[in-house]
This record gives structure tokens, sequence and C-alpha cells, in this order.
């Protein structure tokens, strides 16, 4: 049998697994039970109706959250001349072409998020084993491949967050820190909804999103009512 330690009982306290919390009552709970030394990390989970192994019901996208991760984003960039030099001028943190690439081939992964130029991604193709697997390989579906260097830049250092349907069909990513007030984390969770819901591929049938919960890094599993944040989000509230 499992041990589960006091802190982890302590927390899961008041905590009422089988009702879905509106999400007011979801959100004051995951700050109120949130304990640890350091600002947690608030992640929510949606369970789609969908098959991602259909590329007809792939769910694939990028939301730039309104009051950002809580996180400072290292970002990479790929590209030469005049575009590297906009980079650096966004504010990016790793700029490069050959000499980049040589660097992640060889195992050194110092950035969070990775932009690439149109013209970069034969050489940045190479890469696909090595960043596919983390989850930074570009891609222009979510905006990663682009000209718009300068945007790109500001939007992954502002809060965009990328998201995708894994194996079970489930979407999770970050939408905030447990120092955010309520207010910042509730907009946060209905834009992530929202760009979750504008997603929805033409393959899925029948209910889309069927589950979602949000939780601390430490903190428990709070089942969310994902019908008080879809109609919110869908009126722009």
């Amino acid at each position: 049998m499992t041990h589960v330690g006091k802190r982890i009982k302590k927390a899961r306290e008041d905590v009422v697994r089988t009702k879905l919390y509106t999400l007011d009552e979801a959100v004051k709970l995951v700050k109120a039970k949130a304990s640890a030394k350091f600002d947690e990390t608030v992640e929510l989970a949606i369970n789609l109706g969908v098959d991602p192994k259909h590329a007809d019901q792939m769910v694939r996208g990028v939301v730039n959250l309104p009051n950002g991760t809580g996180r400072t984003q290292r970002v990479a960039v790929f590209a030469r001349g005049a575009k590297a030099d906009e980079a650096r001028a966004a504010g990016a943190d790793i700029v490069g072409a050959e000499d980049l690439v040589a660097t992640v081939q060889g195992g050194t992964i110092d950035f969070d998020r990775c932009i690439a130029t149109p013209d970069m991604m034969p050489l940045v193709g190479r890469l696909g084993k090595v960043l596919g697997p983390r989850g930074l390989m570009p891609n222009p579906k979510v905006g990663t491949v682009t000209t718009d260097v300068t945007a790109a830049v500001i939007a992954s250092k502002g809060g965009a967050v990328e998201f995708r349907a894994e194996k079970a069909g489930i979407v999770q990513g970050t939408v905030g820190k447990c120092s955010f007030d309520e207010a910042q984390l509730q907009a946060n969770i209905r834009a992530f909804v929202d760009a979750v819901n504008k997603a929805k591929p033409a393959g899925a049938k029948g209910t889309y999103m069927n589950r979602a919960a949000i939780s601390s890094t430490m903190g428990p599993g709070v089942k969310l009512d994902i019908s008080t944040v879809q109609t919110q989000a869908q009126v722009g509230t």
C-alpha cells in the first residue's frame, strides 16, 4: 500500500474528490492548499473526447495567457543575418544558426521555447529527435516557425503556452503561480479553455470537453466544472 505523508493528507482535507467545483471555488481551494515553501505552479488538465492517433482528431495550439505564466522563459531562435539581429533586439536569450544546431546536437538545451525562421527549418529539422520529445520543435501551427521573429519572441517571453493532446486525449498546461491573485488565475484559465475550444478538430465527435482539473505543484487535484469556465470564456468575461 502506498504511504501518504502527513502534508499530503492535510492538503487533501476539505477537497471532495467527487465534487465538480466552479471556477471561483476551485481557484480559491487550490490557492488555499498550496503549502510548499516555494511559489507553486498552477496546472490545468482537460480530458478531451478525441483520439489523437487519428490526424483529424489531433488538438494542438498556443495560448497567450493574459497574466503570463509567472515564469521567466528562456527563448532560443534559429536565424541568420538581419533576423538574428531582430531576435536579439526582441529579447531572445540564445540566437544562432549552424552553431546553435551543433550545440543542441551536443546535448545542451538551455531554453524553454524554440523559434525558427522558415529558411532555417532544413537545418532545424535534423533536431527533431532531440527537440520533439521535449515539445520544443518549432512548428508553424503554433507560431514558432515565422518570419515575424519579434512578435514570436515577445509572445514567448510574455506568457505564450503551447498545448497538445497526449495519447489519452489529455491537454495540460501551466496557467500561473499560486502567488497570482484569484482574478489573474481565473482569467488565465478562461483563456486556456477558450484556446482549446477554438482548436477543436473537425474529427471530434460527441462531447469535446469531458473533464478538467486544476492543481498546484504539491497540492491535490481539484475537479473543475468545465461549464462554469466555458460559458464565461465564450462570452468573453
